[in-house]
């Protein structure tokens, strides 16, 4: 596929390469982790890379409110040319798990406005906003801490967590679990609000893999880092 495509191609030859590409299985896959389309991803990376980088392209894609569209757009777009606002209104668009996420990880942590947009995305009310916003806290806990308030944000962690949506939960537990494993001096205290909220404690986890409950997430990486 990425042989069909160009750096020339239009919106209309890589919606008809996307098209090409649909399949079922992998659509009710996706599904269930709240995503609605049903392109290998591997397929689509290599329909990107055809495309190579491209910001008008990127916007035109972006345009069309079509997933797989804006996935192939969110991999060939230049983090450094978005000003805030177009960052905040793609934001906005940017609603379902996997273009959030991919927005996040590949414009958002890579512009120098990282900072202003997680400053508007942690005041939002949307939940998923605010899940945005949290998941750039816990990045920043780890780049840039001391832009953060870092006790205050284990409060609003401790008053909050527990009852909040799926995606704003994890976004949340997150950062708790960031700040336990970067900051020793608060480790105590981002051990003891897991164990109170026991948020993701049998959350399901492969062999392997580490837990998500931050406790021992927290313990395993700062074991890992001695």
């Amino acid at each position: 596929m990425s042989n069909e495509l160009s750096p020339e191609s239009t919106v209309a030859d890589i919606q008809q390469a996307l098209a090409a590409l649909e399949d079922p299985k992998a659509r009710a896959v996706n599904e269930r982790h709240g995503d609605d389309f049903g392109v290998n991803l591997g397929k689509l990376r290599a329909i990107a890379k055809s495309l190579k980088s491209n910001q008008q392209l990127a916007e035109q894609l972006w345009e069309t409110k079509e997933t797989t569209s804006r996935l192939i757009a969110l991999l060939i777009a230049k983090p450094r040319s978005f000003t805030l606002d177009q960052l905040h209104e793609w934001s906005k668009d940017a609603t379902g798990p996997k273009v959030q996420s991919w927005f996040l990880n590949y414009i958002v942590k890579k512009s120098k406005l990282l900072e202003e947009l997680r400053q508007i995305l942690i005041s939002d009310n949307d939940p998923v906003q605010l899940a945005a916003g949290w998941e750039l806290t816990a990045h920043q806990v780890v780049k840039d801490p001391e832009k953060l308030n870092l006790p205050e944000l284990l409060d609003t962690i401790e008053a909050q967590m527990l009852n909040a949506p799926d995606r704003l939960q994890w976004a949340m537990n997150t950062t708790l679990a960031q700040i336990g494993i970067e900051h020793e001096s608060l480790r105590n205290r981002a051990l003891a609000i897991g164990d109170k909220l026991q948020v993701l404690a049998d959350y399901p986890t492969s062999p392997g893999c580490t837990s998500p409950f931050a406790p021992i997430w927290i313990n395993e990486m700062v074991k890992r880092k001695a």
